[in-house]
């Protein structure tokens, strides 16, 4: 037995001790992979492995930002007149973001996942007039959409190219974005459906091309821990008469791209015990013989009368 405690002892003093570097590195690592609504949870128990707080605030200021712009999360404006999406698309600076609803940029603390302050957006930082028309005709539908569609979900259409164009012409675009995220502690599950709509827009031609990505996450962890994390693109066009009508056809269009892929994750699930599963299982198991599955229920059936006949016994 002594001999066994000093070869184990030797073992670990074989083993170098990670860098400051390294443990950030991976503290970063686990705080971004957190599932959509969980960061926070990840969080206690990434300080609690580190037990070292200067490595876990080093690690959190790098990985909280990241993963909150990532995940397009929506924070509540202080005077409480809506939320603020953090996402790329919004943001002025690391720690500030336009909302262009209430054309308000909005203080975020990243760690907290809260507004701090606001405060009413500069000229610059605003479209012109005639990118405001067209900004605000897709964001009207787009905001009806979402509230049948995604009960708590959240939406904002931004500005991405052509903000300082003011007469017909010129390049212009949009980013038409979807938030909706959902997490029960006591259901074990939680998931988010993430889209962003890039529309770009030909005045000349009364067309406008769209250009979607949709990332869906669903996590599962009662007695197990299953996670599906999937996207999807697609694009589409349009014709339109004027700025006024332009979003009425967009969002239609986003309706049904967007039906249609969920449409297609239904599908997949309805497969997952037919097919997927199975795939997931050696063809001949060790004993070389086939897995008779259509019997699986007889099977199971008959364990479950020998079950019960045994007790009455």
């Amino acid at each position: 037995m002594e001999e066994r405690i000093a070869e184990r002892d030797d073992e670990i003093e074989g083993f170098e001790e990670l860098s400051a570097e390294e443990k950030v590195a991976i503290g970063k690592w686990f705080l971004l992979k957190s599932p959509p609504g969980q960061i926070r949870q990840v969080a206690k128990d990434v300080r609690t492995v580190l037990m070292d707080d200067s490595l876990f605030t080093k690690a959190a200021e790098e990985a909280f930002p990241e993963y909150n712009v990532k995940h397009m999360i929506p924070v509540e404006l202080p005077d409480h007149s809506g939320k603020v999406l953090v996402t790329k698309y919004a943001e002025v600076d690391k720690s500030h973001y336009l909302d262009p609803r209430t054309a308000v940029v909005a203080t975020i603390d990243h760690i907290k996942q809260v507004c701090t302050s606001m405060r009413p957006a500069a000229d610059e930082e605003l479209p012109t007039a005639l990118m405001e028309e067209y900004r605000i005709s897709v964001d009207a539908e787009l905001l009806k959409y979402v509230e049948e569609a995604y009960p708590g979900g959240e939406c904002a259409v931004y500005c991405t190219c052509g903000k300082n164009v003011d007469k017909h012409e010129g390049e212009i675009e949009l980013a038409a974005v979807i938030s909706n995220a959902s997490f029960s502690s006591k259901n074990f599950r939680g998931g988010s459906w993430r889209a962003v709509w890039r529309i770009q827009i030909n005045e000349e031609l009364h067309a406008a091309e769209l250009q979607g990505q949709i990332n869906v996450n669903a996590h599962y962890f009662e007695e197990g821990n299953v996670q599906l994390d999937t996207s999807y693109e697609c694009h589409d066009s349009i014709q339109f008469q004027d700025a006024g009508d332009m979003g009425a056809g967009i969002v239609n269009v986003v309706e049904r791209l967007e039906s249609e892929y969920l449409s297609s994750l239904e599908d997949s699930y309805a497969k997952l015990s037919d097919r997927t599963f199975k795939e997931l299982r050696r063809k001949l198991p060790v004993t070389r013989t086939l897995f008779s599955w259509d019997k699986a229920l007889q099977l199971s059936l008959s364990r479950d009368l020998a079950r019960e006949f045994t007790s009455k016994r």
